[in-house]
């Protein structure tokens, strides 16, 4: 017999029935709920609802999985590229060679973006934050290929604005750094691969083409595979709740970025750096600050330690600390102030009793801060590296939402407002 749930209000008997995901994640549907008894439910934040059914990404934060299309994230980080698993989550298998082949080929040919957009970028103050500059580019790419805001795509225009906006959002991210430091533009090089070609166009100048380090290139291309896609977070569901009012793949990954430049989503690896760097201000004494994160009465916090859905650990962050510590050596900066307070904090999180009952353990943005600190990249970029690795999940999630042809977002509310009440006129206020 299917299983089911069972409301009883003023006598009358309401089921609810039970539906359940592939790894057996189980919800209430409520979809009738207020049609049926008037009521809905209330939920701040959505922490305990499920707005959509989805096939991309399975997460169990009890557990320390992540999966991208079934496959486990430590697989794609040790075997994979960024490209690939871009395939993967946006067309949902791993590409053959030959579909690999030929979607490496497109998006390296879509690399360019047009010369206007450059007129754009020279409007924006070098005060200007990169997050603000891309959030924007990536918006008025509906005005340079207006074709995308059309409802109903076929399938090639679909395809073209997704090999689009992957293309040329490593070519829009270097330019936004480097408007923000009053550098040159430089453009990408076809005979480079994605990650490569990103580092080219960031730390390249007119005078001095970037040299390559292949582990660097290898920790970058891991990083943007860890943070690909993550489930349903702030920026995802923004990203869909945009999509559902059949906006442009470019207005609803634009909607993505401005949720994920918001502190609290996007903004955690550059908080540890931040944090780092007061440290050291400070005298650099680590057993100082560990003691005000134990003290319950201190304001002062742990960045980067523990995180909101893995309760145990991060299975990211396993992986990346064995390409941070391979970065750091590469580029010899093993020894530098700031990182041996990262590393006095981490040896303390991982061995403090303190720290370890409450799940303290360091996440992926403490290691991607640290990471990004020593390849150069200023923390302001920090959270457009973000959006350059979740990108493919966007637009992954945008796609199923308008495959699955899921209705507009509409969340309800409890109205906690004035009751009605008569006009007065301005003499009598």
């Amino acid at each position: 017999m299917a299983e089911s749930a069972e409301i009883i209000l003023d006598g009358k008997s309401i089921t609810l029935p039970v539906i359940e995901g592939t790894e057996h994640e189980k919800a209430f549907d409520i979809g009738k709920l207020r049609d049926q008894t008037g009521y809905v439910t209330y939920d701040p934040g959505y922490k305990n609802t499920g707005a959509t059914k989805s096939a991309i990404t399975f997460l169990d934060g009890e557990e320390g999985i992540l999966r991208y299309r079934g496959y486990p994230i430590e697989q794609l980080a040790e075997k994979s590229t960024f490209l690939e698993v871009a395939y993967l989550l946006i067309y949902g298998s791993l590409p053959t060679q030959a579909e690999f082949d030929a979607f490496s080929y497109e998006v390296t040919q879509h690399s360019l973006v047009h010369e206007d957009i450059r007129k754009i970028l020279d409007g924006f103050p070098s005060s200007a934050h990169p997050m603000g500059i891309l959030s924007s580019i990536v918006c008025s790419l509906t005005a340079f290929y207006p074709k995308s805001i059309a409802p109903e795509l076929s399938k090639e225009e679909l395809n073209l604005n997704i090999v689009r906006l992957i293309a040329k959002l490593p070519t829009i991210a270097a330019w936004s750094y480097k408007n923000s430091v009053g550098h040159p533009y430089v453009y990408p090089r076809n005979e480079l691969d994605y990650t490569s070609n990103f580092l080219y166009m960031m730390f390249s100048y007119p005078t001095e083409q970037y040299q390559q380090n292949p582990v660097v290139v290898s920790a970058l291309n891991k990083l943007l595979i860890l943070h690909a896609d993550h489930e349903q977070n702030c920026s995802t569901s923004t990203v869909r709740l945009v999509g559902s009012a059949n906006a442009s793949l470019y207005g609803s990954v634009s909607a993505g970025i401005n949720a994920l430049w918001g502190p609290l989503h996007g903004g955690a690896n550059q908080e540890v750096i931040e944090m780092l760097e007061a440290i050291e201000a400070d005298g650099g004494d680590t057993s100082k600050f560990i003691a005000k994160a134990k003290d319950k009465n201190d304001s002062f916090r742990l960045m980067g330690f523990g995180h909101r859905v893995y309760k145990n650990f991060d299975p990211r962050a396993k992986i990346i600390k064995k390409a941070a510590d391979e970065v750091l050596q590469a580029l010899g900066k093993q020894d530098s102030p700031l990182l041996k307070i990262a590393q006095e904090l981490e040896q303390a999180a991982l061995t403090d009793q303190y720290f370890i009952d409450r799940k303290l353990y360091p996440n992926v943005d403490f290691y991607s801060g640290i990471i990004y600190k020593a390849l150069g990249i200023p923390t302001e970029m920090f959270t457009v590296m973000f959006a350059l690795g979740r990108l493919p999940g966007w637009i992954a999630q945008w796609k199923e939402l308008r495959e699955n042809k899921e209705p507009i977002g509409r969340p309800r509310q409890i109205y906690t407002g004035e009751l009605e009440r008569d006009y007065v006129g301005m003499e009598n206020r």
